[in-house]
């Protein structure tokens, strides 16, 4: 029996093992804690941080609706730096709740994944 940790560290490295981000299509991928989540794109070919954007700061509303503030404020950085299309990697969470709505917000700011 695996924990949730043991759980997701083992999604995490099949989904990290297919995926990888590129300079015209960096990976997206999000960190999600018990009070905040977090979202970078990354280029992995030359191992940087390209854009990053977290919920640290945002109280208003449920953790939900900040991580779709997040998400769009993510996509808008993104856009403003040339980065139009991204690889989303959900780092071993679930996708739905507050992952998913990132994901939807980033989508409707106008990211493509």
């Amino acid at each position: 029996m695996f924990s949730k940790i043991q759980r997701r560290n083992k999604i995490k490295a099949r989904i990290r093992g297919k995926i990888s981000g590129t300079a015209e299509r960096p990976r997206m991928t999000v960190f999600r804690s018990n009070k905040q989540i977090y979202v970078q794109i990354i280029d992995d070919q030359a191992g940087r941080t390209l854009v990053a954007a977290s919920s640290k700061g945002l109280e208003e509303g449920t953790k939900t609706e900040i991580a779709a503030k997040v998400g769009a404020a993510v996509a808008a950085k993104a856009i403003e730096a040339g980065i139009n299309e991204v690889v989303f990697d959900r780092n071993g969470y679930l996708f739905h709740g507050r992952v998913k709505s990132l994901a939807d917000a980033a989508r409707s700011a106008g990211l493509k994944f």
